[in-house]
């Protein structure tokens, strides 16, 4: 390794430490804003020395385990985007975008109906959801192989059949699925810690896997030809991250909902900053998914208080515009 790459290292660890410090800012930002103003001295005195005052019971009993979701969910969306732009080679791909947030909802919306005592199973529910709609969409996209443009092109298909499904289920059972709104546009008002519970073994095991296998993403961007002829085989490899994905994107979806452009935004924007070498891009894409959730969810409690708006409209607020700066943009990658 010579110095310039030494330097470049350097350069993108001393990024990601950046963005580890803007998530500890947001997470106390979120734990601080409400109906009541919490210093982030009286929240660590609340937590680590007395835990008898009224702050204690407010943060531990409603914002911890709220900002702890949002964090996740940030996380597991922003490396489920990264992932999907990596092996569709293509910045418009996310998983709310192809289909595989539809396909998570649509699951979770029947355990709910059919299975409402076991909501427990939601992220698994969620995830074969997912997963199911990656295949329907590596099946209708497939033709010789499954090329990334065809997967977007399916995907988009997959997700207005998938939503439509999701709207028929709410016209048809509103009384059994609590918080329809907030699910449809993702909201993270009712979050208690059982849903901390639910995500956090499932976030753990697809960042772990996404970190463990990451080098192969690096060479699948290379091209399928440069893949192949590295020894990579590019279809097992494709089909593996997505899984990866939909595992992580499933997750999210079973406790928030549809929460629209983070999994697009994000990985984006962290790689304007930090580039495409997965090594980096992943890690850095936690941080920056988790303090933009937590950013954008203060925003939703506070912006029209003492009234609260799901945050999935903050994030299409925030995501709309930048989808529509992508497609301006003329340079690819």
């Amino acid at each position: 390794m010579n110095c310039n790459e030494k330097e470049i290292e350097i350069k993108k660890s001393l990024i990601v430490m950046i963005f580890i410090a803007l998530s500890i800012i947001a997470f106390f930002i979120s734990m601080g804003n409400g109906a009541v103003k919490i210093t982030p001295k009286e929240i660590i005195n609340a937590l680590f020395i007395d835990k008898s005052t009224m702050n204690y019971q407010i943060i531990w009993n409603v914002r911890l385990p709220r900002t702890i979701v949002a964090a996740l969910v940030g996380a597991c969306l922003a490396i489920s985007g990264a992932i999907l732009q990596g092996v569709m080679r293509n910045p418009l791909a996310g998983p709310n975008i192809i289909g595989v947030s539809s396909g998570a909802g649509l699951t979770t919306l029947l355990l709910l109906i059919v299975f409402p005592n076991y909501y427990y199973l939601a992220p698994a529910g969620s995830f074969v959801g997912a997963l199911l709609a990656t295949l329907l969409i590596y099946f209708l996209s497939w033709s010789e192989g499954a090329s990334p443009s065809r997967l977007i092109l399916a995907g988009v298909a997959v997700s207005s059949l998938l939503g439509a499904g999701n709207n028929i289920i709410m016209s048809f059972y509103p009384d059994k699925v609590s918080g329809v709104v907030d699910f449809m546009v993702g909201g993270l008002s009712a979050i208690a810690w059982k849903h901390v519970n639910m995500i956090f073994p499932y976030a753990i095991l697809g960042m772990t896997l996404a970190f463990l296998v990451s080098n192969k993403l690096n060479i699948l961007m290379l091209g399928d030809e440069v893949a192949v002829g590295l020894g990579l085989n590019v279809e097992k490899t494709r089909f593996l991250f997505i899984v990866i994905s939909s595992l992580l994107s499933g997750a999210a979806v079973s406790v928030v909902g549809l929460l629209g452009f983070v999994g697009l935004l994000v990985p984006h924007m962290t790689r304007l900053f930090i580039g495409s070498d997965y090594r980096y891009l992943l890690p850095a894409s936690i941080f920056t998914g988790s303090a933009t959730l937590m950013f954008c969810d203060t925003l939703s409690r506070v912006m029209f208080a003492p009234k609260e708006i799901p945050v999935g409209i903050i994030m299409s607020a925030l995501g709309a515009p930048f989808f529509l700066y992508l497609l301006r943009r003329k340079k690819d990658y």
